[in-house]
């Protein structure tokens, strides 16, 4: 049955945090949460939410997204089959080439294959597979052939506290039932050398006496360390037996990335900025990586998703995506986490998320620090019209 789309719009969510609700880190302070909400109707009156990111975090200006969906890519989906899906993702990243493209079974895509273009493909197609589930009376889950585990870990994704203070603030996530824990280190602890990774140490060390042994500790620099810094903090972190270090350099630097893989007695995790799959065989290539973490509001979407994990299971290396965002991005990142067989982890955010939070009600119980399947149609995820008109950018 065909389902023709009617309408594709954009709207920029901005939701100021309470001082309560805001925490620093290498990004200054954290005042409020963004996203851009795509809505996609059909002639026959379906509605599939996406969401595509304006930043790697959770605060930025999400105008440039919501021009992008209305301007350049509504006009090529009005019209069509909202069933469509990959036909639609070619469409949207090869442009007046994809006839071209597809006859030739390669990409030949826009100016527009990397950065906010990319996030604003992923609003669309995220809102398409929603879209997908609910024509068919299922989850997106059960679309792509359902969960192949019962549970994923979850991690409280936080830990900005310094030494004196990360026990209580680590605590806190424990309470909650947490069995895997973030914390955040690098440039925030202070200046570049020996000191600032001495002062990470330190607050790394604290945490995991706070924990103990038997919680998962997992940390993420940001990108923020240079390569002698990241090797020297991997060295000396080996005995507190850290589940990864995330971007410990900046993903860009490819050869960088994978000298300190090369040395690191610790797995390395890296991927949250990328836009697509090509980007992750860059890092493939480059052997720079152990876990894969795409964000599905920024790298185009499930269907990169889904991509990217095939990725990760080919190569014999972890999954577990970024999820620092609103339900919607949360609830398709927690989906491919079931579907792929390398889907190790899925995180949730601490700290202030309202977009997660408060936008749509989402099953966020914990069951032994464990992930339970989404439930309900699409991605699951029926937003509060009144708040998103509430926080919607004019």
């Amino acid at each position: 049955m065909s389902h023709r789309i009617h309408s594709v719009d954009a709207a920029w969510l901005h939701v100021p945090l309470p001082p309560a609700a805001q925490h620093v880190s290498d990004f200054g302070r954290l005042v409020a949460f963004d996203a851009v909400l795509v809505t996609i109707r059909t002639e026959d009156g379906l509605v599939g939410y996406g969401e595509a990111k304006p930043a790697v975090g959770s605060s930025g200006n999400g105008a440039a997204l919501v021009t992008i969906v209305e301007q350049e890519l509504r006009p090529a989906l009005v019209g069509q089959d909202a069933g469509d899906i990959h036909a639609l993702h070619a469409r949207m990243l090869n442009g007046t080439r994809t006839g071209l493209a597809l006859r030739a079974g390669r990409t030949m895509p826009i100016l527009g294959r990397r950065g906010v273009h990319q996030a604003a493909i992923a609003g669309v197609d995220l809102a398409l597979w929603d879209l997908a589930g609910k024509a068919r009376g299922c989850s997106v889950l059960a679309l792509v052939g359902g969960a192949c585990r019962a549970e994923v870990q979850a991690y409280a994704s936080g830990g900005w506290a310094p030494a004196e203070r990360i026990a209580e603030e680590l605590g806190v996530y424990t309470q909650r039932g947490f069995r895997a824990i973030k914390m955040r280190f690098g440039a925030m602890d202070g200046a570049h050398g020996g000191d600032g990774v001495r002062r990470s140490l330190q607050r790394v060390t604290a945490a995991r006496e706070a924990i103990g042994p038997d919680v998962a500790l997992m940390v993420d620099a940001h990108g923020t360390l240079g390569v002698a810094e990241a090797k020297r903090f991997c060295a000396a972190a080996a005995e507190l037996g850290l589940r990864f270090v995330e971007e410990p350099v900046a993903s860009d630097d490819r050869s960088g990335l994978a000298e300190v893989r090369r040395s690191s007695p610790l797995p390395i995790a890296a991927g949250e900025s990328e836009t697509s799959c090509f980007d992750f065989v860059e890092l493939l290539d480059a052997r720079a990586v152990d876990v894969l973490q795409p964000d599905l509001g920024i790298a185009g979407g499930f269907s990169e998703g889904l991509r990217i994990g095939a990725l990760a299971w080919a190569h014999r290396l972890a999954l577990a995506p970024h999820c620092w965002g609103s339900a919607i991005s949360f609830q398709a990142a927690r989906t491919l986490a079931f579907q792929c067989p390398a889907g190790v982890f899925v995180e949730v955010p601490m700290g202030g998320a309202p977009l997660l939070r408060e936008l749509a009600q989402i099953d966020l119980e914990l069951h032994e620090g464990a992930l339970r399947p989404p439930t309900g149609l699409g991605f699951g995820v029926e937003p509060d019209l009144e708040y998103v008109e509430r926080y919607t950018v004019r």
